[in-house]
């Protein structure tokens, strides 16, 4: 039976709707899981339901994490943040994590876990932490911005069995100081984090950039998504 994997909702303000990049449920479904779009909630029967419920869980990008869920203050140099997101996964990715069932985190997803687990993020890389390297690239996002150096010992390594690759990157925050337990798996040329890791978790892995775009050209960013629904089809 195919794992089902949960994936949390994008939410659109102007709208105030629910959505989805397709890239991510069919990243998902290409690998041989069935994804499901979870609605945004703080209600914690549902989480708890959730929680249960799903073989593994994918925390996507989207708006920027407020800073106050890692005890910072928001600057100008913040973007728009969604309530409603932070609050679900300020109350869910612990629900999450200690089931010890899988967890995908992607762009935002990386930064959650970062925050959630008592580490902070740089509000702004241009301003605070500039550099040469293109962290913020335009249209197609399936092409390289940049490679990054990857750690062994962790999923991502397993995953794509090489210590380089070239990655998409689109974001303007990032990993400042770790969080709780986690390791980095991989990093830039100018030093940022694009990978981190939970040791002794099944699987706990995020990754910086998207691979839910870069996957139609990149054989290593399919792996990222074969590794993670592997993992959510052993149930033990």
């Amino acid at each position: 039976m195919k794992p089902t994997i949960a994936i949390v909702s994008l939410y659109d303000e102007k709208l105030e709707s629910y959505w989805m990049l397709p890239g991510y449920a069919q990243g998902l479904e290409d690998a041989g899981a069935v994804p499901v779009l979870l609605p945004l909630t703080a209600d914690r029967e549902a989480l708890e339901r959730y929680a249960a419920l799903f073989d593994g869980f994918l925390f996507p990008g989207g708006q920027d994490i407020d800073p106050k869920l890692y005890g910072g203050e928001k600057n100008e140099l913040c973007g728009v943040t969604v309530p409603q997101r932070d609050a679900m996964e300020q109350a869910f990715f612990p629900l999450a994590l200690k089931t010890g069932k899988p967890l995908l985190g992607i762009c935002r997803g990386i930064q959650l876990m970062n925050a959630l687990l008592g580490g902070s993020l740089w509000q702004d890389l241009p301003k605070e932490f500039p550099s040469g390297v293109n962290h913020h690239e335009t249209p197609p996002y399936d092409k390289v911005a940049h490679p990054v150096s990857i750690r062994p010992g962790n999923p991502l390594y397993d995953a794509v069995g090489v210590t380089e690759m070239g990655v998409n990157s689109y974001h303007h925050q990032a990993v400042k100081t770790l969080g709780r337990g986690l390791q980095i798996a991989a990093t830039a040329p100018d030093g940022v984090v694009e990978a981190v890791h939970l040791p002794g978790h099944r699987f706990c892995l995020g990754v910086q950039w998207h691979p839910e775009f870069s996957r139609l050209t990149d054989g290593n960013s399919r792996k990222i998504f074969e590794a993670f629904v592997k993992a959510a089809e052993n149930k033990n």
